[in-house]
């Protein structure tokens, strides 16, 4: 997933609960275009009495040892995307070179296309958000 679109999914109100294998970014350090990955053996999330860090255990490559949870961006996988859509998820098809979900919420059936499916289930996910905060 894109870091505009989800930034624009927590800029709406998406709440991200890190778990295990999520994959986040961290913009404004140098670190746009690095994916990282919550994994139980090297970055791992603290719940501390001052809120959540994301712990980076045993890093040598650079100097970080943690970020506030609010600093990093959660970039969603396709399940959790679907997952998230629920009973509003109708199907993913192939259109050409670009991928179009279909869900159906406020009554009507509506249609997200993107080059990646990842991306179409985020833009679903935003408008199903933006039209449920209405």
């Amino acid at each position: 997933m894109s870091l505009d679109l989800a930034a624009r999914l927590r800029e709406a109100g998406l709440v991200w609960k890190p778990a295990a294998g999520d994959r986040f970014a961290i913009p404004d350090r140098d670190l746009d275009d690095d994916v990282f990955v919550l994994s139980n053996m090297t970055i791992e999330v603290h719940d501390l009495p001052e809120g959540e860090i994301i712990g980076f255990n045993g890093t040598t490559e650079w100097a970080l040892d943690d970020v506030e949870k609010e600093e990093a961006i959660w970039l969603p996988r396709e399940d959790q995307l679907r997952e998230l859509l629920g009973g509003t998820f109708r199907s993913l098809v192939r259109v050409g070179d670009r991928y179009r979900v279909t869900v159906e919420f406020s009554d009507a059936s509506r249609h997200f296309e993107a080059a990646e499916a990842v991306e179409a289930y985020g833009e679903a996910l935003l408008a199903l958000i933006l039209t449920a905060v209405r």
